[in-house]
């Protein structure tokens, strides 16, 4: 039974993630150029303008719920232009390069598929960006080889993290081998 559930999770965000990625896609137009810059000169991180449109969609992740089948979230994550394209070639992200992670509370119900967890509030946005030289050392939010902030979906344009080492790391501590990210979760990065 409770693998039955896990599939259900992991079906149910793989098609949640393609689903917010096509949803991404609908601008054609749109560059990398035109996405302003995600980090102003005191190293305050905002979530980046038209990300949907300009970034590539790395992957999803299924929180499962406490209690009960299914997911209490859904996280899909998505990475700036051409830094797909580097960690293929070097194994590591490139100085610059950011992962947005957008956050849902799912909601679960019965399909014809069996249980099914999908996207549904957007609760805010994880922001990071690689940082191997140490640009911002008074900042916080700066550290590890990153910058890291979270945003609230009610106020995209002010981050609630305070400290990275207090708001942010321990979430990442079992993938501190990995440069602190899931990698085995984007199947993007495989070569």
């Amino acid at each position: 039974m409770r693998g039955t559930g896990f599939a259900a999770i992991s079906i149910a965000a793989i098609a949640a993630g393609l689903a917010l990625a096509a949803y991404g896609r609908v601008d054609s137009n749109a560059s990398a150029k035109a996405t302003p810059s995600v980090v102003d000169s005191k190293g305050n991180l905002s979530v980046p303008h038209g990300y949907r449109a300009t970034y590539q969609y790395l992957g999803s992740w299924a929180v499962a719920a406490d209690q009960g089948p299914g997911a209490k979230e859904l996280h899909v994550v998505y990475a700036s232009p051409g830094a797909v394209a580097a960690y293929r070639s070097h194994g590591s992200f490139s100085d610059g390069a950011v992962l947005v992670k957008e956050v849902y509370a799912a909601a679960t119900g019965q399909m014809t598929t069996g249980t099914v967890s999908h996207a549904d509030t957007l609760k805010g946005w994880f922001v990071m960006m690689k940082d191997s030289r140490g640009r911002h050392p008074d900042n916080k939010l700066w550290g590890d080889g990153w910058g890291w902030s979270w945003f609230d979906a009610a106020n995209p344009s002010k981050t609630t993290s305070t400290d990275y080492k207090t708001n942010c790391l321990a979430c990442h501590v079992p993938a501190k081998s990995s440069d602190w990210i899931y990698i085995s979760g984007y199947p993007s990065l495989k070569p």
